[in-house]
């Protein structure tokens, strides 16, 4: 729910440059895609923002090859050290919209 409270928000709709149709469907297969994670281990902290700490350790213990956020710059180069690639929701469509 927090996801897509955040994906709809005006600056970062328009930071995706999706339409109002697309990104339903981009939240449609989010949900979709989605699998529960057990947080096993927990790496905290690794964060400067602790609020993040537990979107890294579900991509972590998820063993997700990336990470989509807007926010990049509080996760910075850490989730490549664990060998997740870190990626903008705008890079992620590119990569699956035809």
């Amino acid at each position: 729910m927090e996801y897509e409270a955040v994906c709809r928000r005006a600056e970062h709709q328009l930071a995706s440059g999706l339409s109002g149709p697309e990104l339903d469907v981009f939240l449609t297969a989010v949900v979709a895609l989605a699998e529960p994670v057990e947080a096993r281990f927990l790496w905290r902290p690794q964060l400067r923002d602790p609020a993040d700490e537990m979107v890294l350790e579900a991509a972590i213990n998820g063993r997700a090859d990336a990470l989509v956020t807007f926010n990049q710059r509080d996760f910075g180069t850490l989730p490549s050290r664990f060998g997740v690639e870190l990626l903008l929701p705008r890079e992620v469509i590119g990569r699956i919209k035809p």
